[in-house]
């Protein structure tokens, strides 16, 4: 792995960091210190555009612009043995997040599955997050939620579907469980604010202008994609010829999942703007599932041919000039070995906007080691 030169911060300082600017936004203590833990989970993995890089952008000036609720109130609206609809009354989705897959354990565990659908909720991190509850039960979890417009459809330029997120998690008899969570364009947008943060060119074919021709300068495509000037290709890219009907096929998936199974918004409607151009809030939908893998043939057996499976593809033939061959969840296992003792990598953006925010909320106490 290739050594990190910026700053590490110990993670127990983030995590009380975070959660402190949470409360001083209105967000309960409890729901605070999930919020941030569901942050800091995408830089355990490695995912950094998920990660603290987000915690001001997306979630703090949202509450600020008053289309995010820092009190997230959850209405059941139906639920059957095995099913339910949750609306999150626009709060913090990932409050939403954990009582939907609190609840699909349980009621797989009962049932041998579970599925529930969260309308008007907001941005609730890591996917992987969601699954991962689902895997420490011994269970597969399934998640996946629309977002704002960013990817063109098959043909097409115009920004249509969100990321849209179609994320897997399986319990293996491995230190690590096979994880699968990408989003359903070549790129999202996160990794794009990442790029423009520290000054990088998205590389080319990951984003098309208005016109069809690529486009790679960071900065100029999130305002771009914002104004509906440019999309995200989906997986495969642009056209058929390397499969981007599948990445756009996949990507509709989800926003049927997310938006029909609780008669939510989509599409362009989740673009978080009235006609006049001012902000509301973007009234998100998401579904999770868990499903029993004791139901099935065991758990044991379960994890055993799982990690049968992936020891098998990860011993196969490589490719010439190759040492390795990875299979979904090691890569992101290995980062957290690195950085487990270590703390969180820390670009000066971020850097900036924790001092910031600490002396805007008058948090003294905190003191961060790239200020020595």
């Amino acid at each position: 792995m290739e050594k990190d030169t910026r700053p590490f911060v110990p993670w127990k300082l983030v995590d009380d960091f975070m959660t402190a600017v949470f409360e001083k936004m209105g967000v309960p203590a409890e729901d605070a210190r999930l919020c941030s833990d569901v942050l800091l989970e995408s830089d355990r993995r490695g995912i950094e555009s998920h990660g603290c890089n987000r915690f001001k952008p997306i979630y703090i000036d949202r509450i600020k612009a008053g289309i995010l609720n820092p009190v997230t109130k959850i209405d059941v609206l139906k639920e059957t043995a095995t099913t339910a609809v949750l609306d999150a009354n626009d709060g913090m989705g990932m409050v939403a997040g954990k009582r939907a897959m609190d609840m699909c354990i349980e009621k797989a565990h009962q049932y041998g599955m579970g599925m529930v659908a969260v309308r008007n909720s907001s941005h609730y991190g890591i996917a992987g997050y969601w699954a991962s509850m689902a895997v420490k039960e011994d269970m597969i979890g399934i998640t996946g939620t629309n977002a704002r417009p960013s990817i063109a459809p098959t043909f097409g330029v115009e920004n249509m579907l969100g990321t849209n997120p179609l994320t897997f998690g399986m319990p293996t008899d491995e230190p690590f469980p096979f994880m699968l969570d990408c989003a359903t364009s070549i790129t999202q947008n996160g990794k794009i604010e990442y790029y423009a943060r520290i000054g990088h060119d998205t590389p080319v074919g990951m984003v098309i202008g208005r016109d069809g021709s690529a486009m790679t300068d960071s900065a100029q495509i999130l305002k771009d994609i914002r104004g509906g000037k440019a999309a995200l290709a989906p997986l495969g890219g642009i056209g058929e010829t390397l499969g981007g009907y599948k990445g756009y096929g996949y990507a509709t998936v989800v926003e049927i999942l997310s938006a029909a199974l609780q008669s939510g918004i989509f599409l362009r409607a989740l673009s978080g703007k009235n006609e006049d151009g001012t902000l509301h809030p973007y009234h998100l939908g998401h579904f999770f599932m868990a499903i029993d893998t004791e139901a099935f043939m065991g758990a044991e057996a379960f994890k055993k041919t799982c990690g049968d499976i992936l020891r098998e593809l990860r011993g196969s033939e490589k490719a010439p000039g190759q040492e390795r061959i990875y299979t979904a969840g090691e890569k992101e296992y290995e980062v957290w070995q690195y950085r487990k003792d270590r703390g969180v990598p820390m670009t000066e953006a971020v850097q900036k906007e924790f001092m910031e925010l600490r002396d805007e909320f008058g948090l003294s106490q905190f003191t961060f080691p790239f200020e020595k």
